[in-house]
């Protein structure tokens, strides 16, 4: 039966760099063979430490990303103090493993790559659909086309590199995708976390229209 549901697409990373991390993904967001966006939002500012991608059923991940913003910003409030990251994906692996196993006539699918810094460093965590929480320390990759990133990050991931040159092999990933992944096209967001919170990099826009 789960054939029978529209399928969707995407291709998300997260890239660990010495001095912070680098988030991208691409901008189009499909339902079936048919593209329905063309200037899709990915990539999510939580606050100005944290930020995640998404991949996955639209409506499911922006409930549960007001959701976070919401219990975030209580949870700072009552105990006065900043939120660490650990708390915050805890919580959201949380949302999603609930999500997943309600009954719906549409499946709640939801792929996070989340990334943050607190006061013990920087973290990359990939929150799976069945709710499943992994910190990793190189990167992550996630969406129908995560296959071809995976090749262009085995090859030319460097554990010493700095988000700079990380925001450039995030860009050749994305596009490396974008070649091959039909459900993946139209443009490209780059974002980086450092010690001075979360930065938008890059935001373009690749128009295939001939004129």
């Amino acid at each position: 039966m789960e054939k029978d549901f529209v399928k969707t697409g995407t291709t998300t990373v997260g890239i660990v760099c010495k001095d912070g991390i680098v988030l991208a993904a691409d901008r189009r967001a499909t339902a079936g063979n048919l593209i329905v966006d063309k200037k899709a939002q990915k990539i999510y500012e939580i606050n100005d430490s944290m930020a995640l991608t998404t991949a996955g059923t639209v409506s499911d991940v922006q409930l549960m990303i007001k959701l976070l913003r919401a219990e975030l910003s209580l949870k700072s409030v009552r105990t006065e103090r900043k939120v660490n990251v650990k708390e915050a994906v805890n919580l959201l692996s949380g949302l999603v493993y609930s999500n997943i196993r309600k009954l719906s006539m549409i499946p709640g699918l939801s792929h996070f790559v989340f990334a943050g810094k607190d006061s013990e460093g920087f973290h990359l965590y990939d929150i799976y659909p069945d709710g499943s929480l992994t910190k990793n320390d190189k990167f992550i990759a996630s969406g129908s086309g995560s296959v071809m990133v995976y090749g262009v990050l085995e090859t030319l991931y460097d554990e010493n590199m700095k988000t700079d040159d990380g925001v450039k092999l995030a860009v050749k990933c994305v596009n490396a995708a974008m070649q091959r992944d039909t459900a993946s096209g139209n443009g490209i967001d780059v974002i980086k976390i450092t010690s001075q919170g979360v930065v938008k990099v890059l935001e373009k826009e690749l128009n295939t229209i001939i004129k």
